[in-house]
C-alpha cells in the first residue's frame, strides 16, 4: 500500500497513509485490488470500526473507502465485481450494513452505488473519518453523502 501511494517508508508517509497502514496492520481495515498483468487497475479499502459509528461500528457495519478504478478500465464491470466480492466477504463475516461515501456531483459513482443497492442516505458529512490531519484527527472535507446498504 505504501508503494502504491508512492511512499518509501512509513516515516515519510502522510498522516492519512499512516492511518490506512496502521488500520490494515491491526486488522481493522483490508485492502482489496484488481489487477491486469500485475498492473493495479482498481482498489477498495474496508474499515470495520471508526470513531464515527455511522460509517463503521466494529460489529455489524463496515465502511468502503477510497474506491478507484483506473479511467481506461471503467465501464467494464470491474468496480461492480470488486464491490460485490467485498460485500460477499463481509456478509460471510456477519456484517449486516455497508456504507460508502460519495460527493453529490459524482454522478457516475452515484449511479453505480444506487445500482448496487446503496439506497439509503445516512447523512451529509463534512469530514472524512479516514483522511487525517497532522494531529491524526479527521480532516474537514467538502460535503459528501454517506450511503448505506443492507447486505
Amino acid at each position: 500500500m505504501l508503494k502504491l501511494w508512492e511512499y518509501e517508508n512509513l516515516e515519510n508517509a502522510s498522516p492519512t497513509a499512516r492511518f490506512f497502514f496502521n488500520n490494515i496492520a491491526t486488522g481493522n481495515a483490508e485492502f482489496w485490488t484488481t489487477d491486469n498483468n500485475s498492473q493495479l487497475i482498481s482498489e477498495l479499502y474496508v474499515f470495520r470500526n471508526l470513531d464515527d459509528n455511522d460509517f463503521a461500528n466494529g460489529t455489524d457495519r463496515a465502511y468502503l473507502c477510497a474506491f478507484r478504478v483506473k479511467k481506461e478500465y471503467r465501464g467494464r464491470g470491474i468496480g461492480t465485481r470488486l464491490i460485490n466480492e467485498v460485500m460477499s466477504n463481509l456478509r460471510s463475516e456477519g456484517i449486516k450494513t455497508v456504507t460508502i461515501g460519495v460527493a453529490p456531483d459524482e454522478n457516475d459513482n452515484i449511479r453505480l452505488y444506487q445500482r448496487l443497492g446503496f439506497d439509503r442516505k445516512v447523512k451529509d458529512c463534512y469530514e472524512d473519518p479516514c483522511a487525517m490531519d497532522e494531529n491524526m484527527n479527521p480532516k474537514p472535507d467538502e460535503m459528501f453523502w454517506l450511503l448505506a446498504k443492507n447486505i
